[in-house]
């Protein structure tokens, strides 16, 4: 005998609460017509949400209740995973008012005003392209976009975490306790994402230095992009390693398996964090011309090794470097525990710099 086919009726629902769904937001669609259940083209279908609503558009009771539900709403739960949502019945595919058509063309439009404004602009950001477009354009119409005035303080330290900001145009500056600039932020970078993956409040404030073009992703669409996209997440983890260390190098920190190069942290600058933080542990530098390495024990240099220099004539060499790559770990050779230090810290360096500048002079 023949299984009797199982009917499903068409029907639209909306969500209306929302309690830590890690996929949909309140206000999300769900439609279903022809045998399928669809959500927003850029979000994933979830099981439990399919298998309730299933539930309800096939069964008697389901079926029977539907038409009155435009009149006499009735929720529903999706049955949960680690959240749970709560939809009602919106509207039967046969009754779309003419106020619904409009707010679709409207929603229609806004986004491919979007695709066209913002696409291109998206597609020159290095975050972005590994992704391919169809990919980018489920990511640009779930941005939104705000012009933010000269002055005004884009996030304010301690405030929590709830978007993810990418500068289009414009310049930003992060500013430490006293006012001071930490770091400038420009077009192409990004913030927000420390906050957003740790749930920790930002640790500094951000203001604009003139009007600026920023697009802004909610808490919820951004941890959606990632699980769609692993390889956003490849590309934020590095950001979040490069990005913490800068922050700790302008504070005047550093810490062990600290990285970085010499373009962007001078090794006299470098050196002097380790002598002010008292800082035991070895600095290995990585040149073209060959490997250098300096061991600080409580701030002092107890020995220093470039080629064939030792001790001062080494560290001064290194001083002059502008370009290579820096490691900094904990500790020091047991044989340098108790090496005395090669000289007084702070006359090395004015020794060395002063030993550039003649340099310098000689050459020109």
């Amino acid at each position: 005998m023949r299984k009797k086919e199982e009917k499903f009726r068409d029907a639209i629902f909306i969500i209306v609460s929302e309690e830590s769904c890690p996929l949909y937001s309140v206000g999300d669609e769900i439609k279903v017509e022809s045998y399928g259940l669809s959500m927003s083209n850029y979000k994933s279908g979830c099981l439990y949400l399919a298998r309730q609503v299933a539930s309800i558009v096939a069964s008697k009771e389901g079926l029977s209740r539907i038409p009155r539900l435009a009149t006499q709403k009735t929720r529903y739960d999706c049955g949960g995973c680690e959240g749970l949502i709560h939809f009602e019945y919106k509207k039967d595919r046969d009754f779309t008012t003419l106020q619904m058509k409009l707010l679709e063309e409207a929603e229609e439009k806004r986004r491919k005003k979007h695709l066209e404004k913002y696409f291109g602009v998206l597609r020159r950001i290095p975050l972005f392209a590994p992704l391919e477009d169809d990919a980018l354009t489920d990511l640009t119409v779930l941005l939104e976009f705000k012009t933010i005035p000269f002055g005004k303080m884009v996030v304010k330290k301690g405030s929590p975490g709830t978007n993810f900001f990418i500068i289009l145009q414009g310049q930003l500056e992060v500013r430490a306790d006293d006012g001071s600039k930490l770091v400038d932020l420009g077009e192409g970078e990004m913030f927000g994402e420390i906050s957003l993956l740790s749930s920790e409040p930002f640790s500094h404030s951000i203001v604009s230095l003139n009007t600026s073009q920023l697009a802004i992703l909610s808490v919820k669409n951004f941890k959606i992009i990632l699980k769609k996209y692993p390889v956003l997440q490849m590309f934020l983890f590095k950001l979040l390693v490069d990005r913490a260390q800068t922050m700790t190098l302008k504070s005047g920190n550093i810490a062990s398996g600290m990285t970085g190069e010499l373009s962007e942290i001078a090794p006299v600058d470098l050196f002097q964090l380790i002598n002010a933080g008292g800082k035991t542990g070895t600095i290995d530098i990585s040149l073209e011309q060959g490997r250098g390495m300096v061991f600080f024990r409580d701030g002092e240099i107890v020995y220093a090794r470039y080629r064939k220099n030792r001790n001062k004539e080494a560290v001064y060499a290194l001083l002059g470097m502008t370009s290579g790559h820096f490691s900094y770990t904990r500790g020091v050779p047991d044989i340098l525990n108790d090496a005395p230090p090669i000289g007084g810290f702070m006359g090395m360096m004015m020794e060395g710099v002063q030993n550039l500048d003649e340099n310098r002079a000689g050459k020109t």
